[in-house]
This record gives C-alpha cells, structure tokens and sequence, in this order.
C-alpha cells in the first residue's frame, strides 16, 4: 500500500466555479430579479428613522472590526458583505443600544459564515474577537434574536454573487482573470463597510467594482473605450449609465480615501516604532495591491 504525505494539503477543500450556471443566462436573470428584496427599505438611513443611539460613524467602527475578523479567519470573499447585509437590515427594523452593536456584528459574522463557509466561524472563537465581552450563550441568545427579524431570510444577494457572471461576458486576458476578480473583492469588502453604498443594488456594486478595478489596472476589453466598457457593464446588469458612472466613481473615492487614511496612519506609527512593526492592512485583499 502506498503512503502518501498529506502535510502540505488545505484540511479542506472549497467547491469550484460551475462553468454551467455561468454559460445559463437565467441565473444572471434571477439574481438581478432576488436582489431588490435584500436592499433597504425606505428613502431615509435607519440612523434617522429607527436607531436612536447608534451613529454612522459607529457602524464604520464595527464594520473596520468584522473585516479584519474575516481578513485573519482567512473567511471567503462573500462572507463579510453577507454579514454586513444582516447588519443593515436587522438594524433597519430593530432599535438597538450602542453597547450590543458588536454582539449583534459578531453573530451577523456567525450567521454569514455559517452559508458562505466550508468551516463556519465559531461561537467560542468570535467572543474571543470581542474581548470576551459576550458568552457564548449570549451569542447564541443574539443569534435566534436575529433570524427571527430577518425571518431566516438569510440568502442575501450580494455583489460578489454578480463577479463571475459579468467577468464571464467580458474579453479579458485570462491571466488577468483572477486579477480584476481580486480587485473587484476588494472594491466590495470596501463598498460594505461605507453606508453611503447600502442603498445601492448589489448589482450596480459589483458592476462598478469590476469597472473601477479594470480601469486601475489599465487593462484592454475588446480595444473598448473607457465610455463603451461602462455602457457594455450597464447592458450586462441593465444598469443606466449615469448611475453607474456615479457609483464607479464614488467607490474609487472611497479607495483613494482609504489608502489616505492608511498613509496617513503608516506614517504616524513610524514615527513612534519601526517600519517593520507596522501592522498589516485590514481588507481581505490588501488595498494597498490595487491601482487608481
């Protein structure tokens, strides 16, 4: 019998893209058809309609927090929107105190990962990210709390779900495949710690991601202009092109104040220890990587 050395292989294995639901146009269809009844309801934030104590400024904070959970848990890509997406809409519809917005982010990172993930987060593992300020059991109390509002409705329509169907339509390199697919993530991961996006169509995210990381990379589809790629992105999703150009816009602002803020953090902790010292960004792919 012959032995063979399983030290260097993962401890478990992730399912692969399908290439069929790819090639099926009715999946595209269906996801942009669902998306709707996972956004926001209402014309106002639920900061001036529902939450009397928690701030927008607040939830930045909490969701800084949970993106670097998911960053060092090595999570997927889709379960840190996922989370955020239950955060939304649970505080939406219920007040809560500012002191339980960590616990309820803590089981909106239990929940997502418990969809998106082949080894769920643990109870134990996310008290401990909270300082050990919630038991276990309190998790698990918030948990139920939780599914009850979202009425175990928890197959949100993300960006990410959109990433392969439009990349698929696209003529890019396929060297630059996985590229663009990691920048575009990160456009995400960054689109859902910002409130100003949550009353966006995942759709419109994810389609001006993929704009925005394909511009920065510089990258040729088809010898397009700048303006037919942002129009053949709009046809893909049925997006109109001057929302799309907006959102595109407003999430390469964020980009740029993001890596601002990072500069600016950088330097002040040099000044006071070693460059090396320096801990690593908080993004799931390193927003450092990707270009404007």
């Amino acid at each position: 019998m012959e032995l063979i050395c399983m030290e260097g292989l993962p401890s478990f294995q992730r399912a692969r893209t399908d290439s069929q639901l790819l090639k099926d146009p009715r999946v595209l269809s269906n996801l942009l058809r669902l998306e709707e009844h996972y956004m926001l309801r209402g014309g106002s934030p639920y900061f001036q309609c529902v939450q009397k104590e928690i701030k927008p400024y607040m939830r930045k904070i909490v969701a800084y927090w949970m993106l670097q959970v998911c960053e060092e848990q090595k999570c997927e890509e889709e379960v840190f929107p996922l989370a955020m997406n239950y955060l939304d809409r649970f505080l939406s519809s219920v007040n809560i105190k500012k002191s339980h917005l960590q616990a309820l982010g803590a089981v909106c990172m239990f929940l997502a990962s418990k969809l998106r993930e082949t080894v769920p987060l643990s109870a134990k593992k996310l008290c401990i990210y909270t300082d050990n300020s919630i038991t276990v059991q309190e998790l698990l109390e918030w948990e139920l709390v939780v599914l009850g509002k979202l009425k175990w409705d928890l197959a949100a329509v993300t960006p990410n779900d959109f990433i392969e169907h439009i990349l698929q339509k696209l003529q890019l390199p396929k060297e630059k495949l996985e590229l663009v697919k990691k920048h575009s993530q990160t456009f995400i991961a960054l689109c859902a710690t910002d409130f100003n996006f949550a009353m966006y169509p995942a759709s419109m995210i994810a389609t001006g991601s993929i704009g925005a990381a394909i511009r920065g990379l510089e990258l040729s589809v088809d010898s397009l202009s700048s303006e037919a790629l942002t129009r053949l992105l709009a046809r893909i999703t049925g997006t109109e092109v001057d929302c799309l150009k907006a959102c595109q816009e407003q999430i390469e602002d964020a980009l740029r104040e993001n890596l601002q803020g990072m500069q600016s953090s950088t330097e002040h902790s040099s000044s006071s220890k070693n460059a090396e010292d320096v801990g690593p960004t908080s993004t799931p792919t390193d927003v450092t990587d990707v270009n404007l």
